[in-house]
Order: C-alpha cells, then structure tokens, then sequence
C-alpha cells in the first residue's frame, strides 16, 4: 500500500514533467506535453489575470487591463519565479514558450484589428487642425528627449543589443516615448464623461496623431534593421505598397463585405470566417515584407466598412480576444521581464531617469503646447495627463523590440516599469488635476455615475479595449 502511494505521489508530482518516449530523449517534449502545459498555463493565466483586474478596479480604481498588465509581471520570474522558481519553471518551461507566443500574436493582432474598427476618422478632421499643435510637441520633444538620452544608454552593456546604431536606437526610443495609449485613452475618456467634450476630443485626435507617427517611425526601424539593404527594401517598398493598396482600393474591394452583412442583417458564419482570412492574410504580408503582424490587422480594421459589420466583428472578436487571447500576451509579456536584472544602482537610476524622462516629454510637452494654443491651465494639465498613457501599445512596441534583436532584457524590463507606471498613474492625475473641480463646477457628471454607466455597457467595443 505504501509503495502504491508513493507511485502516485510521484505520478502526480511529475505530471509536468517531459513524456518522451525513450530515455535517452527524456527531457523531450511530445506534442501531448505541450497540449498539458498548454491547458494549464491557460488556466494560471485567466486566474491571476480576473484576480488582479478586479483588485486593480475594486481597490484603485484602475481599468480591469492595468491589473491585468501587473499580472503579466506576476506570473513571470519577477514574482513568481522569484518565490516559486522551480514551479514557475514546470508551470511555464522555456520549450512551451513558443506556443504561448503564437498565442499572444494572435491576440495582439486580433486587438490591434478591434482598434482599427473603432478608429473614428470624422472625429480627426473636426479637430485635426486644434490638435496639431499638442500632436506635434507630443511627438517632437519626446524624439528631442531621446536624442539627447539614447548616446548614454548605449553605452551601457545589455540595454541595445550589439550592432544596433544609434540612429535606430533613437528613432525606437523616440517611438516609445512618444507613444500615447490610444484605446485606453479612449477608455478613460469615455470613463471620465468626456467623450462629447473639446478636452476630449482633443485629446482622442493628438493621440491618435501620435500613435499613427510612432508606429510609422517603428516600421521603419524594424525595416533598416539587422538585415541589410535588400530586407530594408523589400520591406518599406513592401509595406508602403500593401498600405497604399488597402487605403486606395482595399477600402473599396471590402465594400460587398458591409453589404452582405447589412443585407443578411448579421454575420453568418461563412462570412465571419471570411473576416478572419482576411486578417490572417493581412498580418501575413506584413509580416512577410519584415514589419509586424500586428501592422496588418490594424490596417484592415481601419479600412473594414463601417456600419453593421464592424459591430458584428467586434460582438464576435472582442470578447474571446479581451478575455483569453490578451492575457496570454501580458503573460508573455511577463516572462521576458527580468526586474532582477535591474540589479544595482547605474540601472535603477536609468530606469527611474527612463520613467522621469517619459513623464517630462509626453505630459510636459502636451501641456505647454495646449496652452499655447489658448487653453487654461486646468485643462492643458487635463490634457497632459491624458496623453501620458501608454498602456497596452507600450506593451507591444516593446515587445517588437525585443523580439527583433533591438533592445535586450535589461532595457525591455525598465520600459515595462515604464509602461505600467505611466497607465497606473493616468486616471488619477487626470482627476487630481481636472476631473474633481470639472465636477464639483458641474462640467462634468458624478465620477460614480460616469464609472457605473460604463460598466453597464461593459459590451461596447470601448470599453473592452484599453
């Protein structure tokens, strides 16, 4: 009876462990140790991810993705791995990871098609010329930043991967710094009660401006980088004409799609399956010509008509896509953020001069510019605090980064740091220093009204994507 037990104790114990089939493979994956690994790094995964979303909105007020974004980094060495490394280690072997990255591709793309769906081109040309100017300092200075800060990063071991110039490095950090959240910046702004609002409006339109430039800047790093002229051609020959066809005849070609469904009055599933070749296809080219996948779902979502079927797409996409493909990429995410690796005083201070940096260009600059451009102090600091967001797009360059070879562990972890500060610290700086006078005045409603109604309509697309 004893030696039974102790059989299953270690049947039970090893149920992680690799099943090849011949001892001298032992330590060999077989595809049903993925398929285990799989199932229960997704079920860890949901765990932690609806756990600390809800702390994270219960407890500070925070959107249900920041706790999510913080659980990524639970999950990881950081935390986890620290406590827990030899679980940490079954529970999320290095063989698997590969399997959780087309996972997390999958879903970032998915989003990043959601987001090009909810892109409300009229909103930027009633407000493009207002914006400009805040667009264009939240895009400037943070380049001006990373010039003057890139040369000293450089010369610090394990930040840029070897061979990197300084060019690229510039450009990347310019990137990362001038990145505003855009969907979370939508989210807040609906949130708040300031969707009808100049503030606002304003607001939406500069950084969205600054996000498309960011992303624009990434693609062309990404281009010039690591692979030499020909790679660099093909892919900004490549990329500019799959964009300039989806823009010019793309937009067109998916008009029969709208109508189909309009006609249907829903999405049948022969047609749903059509959406999702078209992204996969789409992601593929970009991804083929050497950009990112992520670059093709956004473009499609973009020019997907608008009208019923963008409504079908989000009803069916959003919530499989919020819920499980996304988390698995914060987790992704997590595993490949090493804060140990931040391990003496040179780094923290750069991490924190990262941090500080970040906040001076991006809330600094969009608040000087809106006050040139007339606006009172209390809402040029609303709008600063807005635009200082970077969230889940933070997230994804970096990530490009260092799945491209531009930036290392070190770096990636500090603008991890970077990225969750950042969003943490949005909505309530954008309260300190707007919301709770604009209510008390009555510009805007009851912050507890805005906050249930938005969670009343938990199934609209904005307040999904953050």
């Amino acid at each position: 009876m004893s030696d039974m037990m102790d059989d299953l104790m270690r049947t039970i114990g090893g149920l992680l462990d690799p099943h090849g089939p011949a001892v001298q493979s032992a330590q060999s994956y077989t595809p049903t140790d993925y398929s285990i690994h799989f199932f229960m790094q997704i079920a860890a995964i949901l765990i932690v991810c609806r756990i600390t979303g809800w702390a994270a909105k219960k407890w500070f007020g925070q959107p249900q993705v920041v706790g999510e974004m913080i659980a990524g980094v639970i999950l990881g060495p950081s935390l986890f791995g620290l406590f827990f490394p030899d679980f940490q280690a079954a529970l999320f072997p290095k063989e698997t990871r590969n399997v959780l990255y087309v996972g997390a591709q999958f879903g970032v793309g998915l989003y990043m098609f959601l987001v090009g769906t909810t892109l409300r081109l009229d909103h930027f040309q009633s407000k493009a010329k207002s914006a400009a100017g805040v667009s264009a300092a939240g895009i400037i200075v943070p380049f001006l930043f990373a010039l003057a800060i890139t040369p000293y990063l450089l010369t610090i071991p394990g930040l840029f991967t070897p061979g990197v110039g300084q060019m690229n490095a510039t450009l990347f950090m310019g990137a990362c710094i001038a990145l505003t959240a855009f969907p979370m910046l939508a989210r807040i702004i609906n949130e708040r009660g300031l969707a009808d609002t100049s503030l606002g409006t304003l607001s939406l339109t500069a950084g969205a401006f600054d996000d498309a430039v960011s992303w624009c800047v990434l693609a062309i790093v990404l281009a010039t980088f690591g692979g030499g002229p020909g790679v660099a051609l093909i892919a900004i020959v490549g990329g500019g004409a799959y964009v300039a066809f989806m823009l010019l005849a793309g937009r067109r070609l998916l008009v029969p799609l709208g109508s189909a469904v309009e006609a249907k009055g829903e999405m049948t599933h022969t047609l749903f399956a059509v959406v999702l070749i078209l992204y996969a296809l789409s992601a593929f080219v970009m991804d083929a010509v050497g950009i990112h996948a992520v670059f093709g779902g956004f473009l499609l979502g973009v020019c997907m008509p608008r009208g019923l079927l963008t409504e079908e797409i989000r009803r069916k996409i959003e919530p499989l896509t919020v819920v499980l493909l996304l988390p698995m990429f914060f987790t992704y995410s997590g595993l490949n953020t090493r804060l140990d690796m931040v391990n003496n005083w040179q780094l923290l201070a750069v991490a924190l001069g990262i941090l500080l940096v970040s906040i001076a260009a991006k809330f600094g600059a969009c608040w000087l510019a809106a006050r040139l451009a007339g606006e009172n102090n209390r809402t040029a600091l609303g709008i600063g605090a807005l635009m200082n967001a970077r969230g889940l797009m933070e997230l994804i360059i970096i990530n490009i980064g260092l799945q491209k070879g531009i930036i290392g562990p070190t770096l990636f972890a500090m603008m991890v740091l970077m990225a969750i500060v950042t969003t943490v610290m949005a909505g309530p700086l954008f309260e300190f220093v707007y919301g709770r006078k604009a209510r008390v005045t009555g510009e805007l409603g009851s912050l507890f009204a805005d906050e249930a109604a938005g969670d009343a309509a938990q199934q609209a697309p904005l307040d999904k994507l953050a």
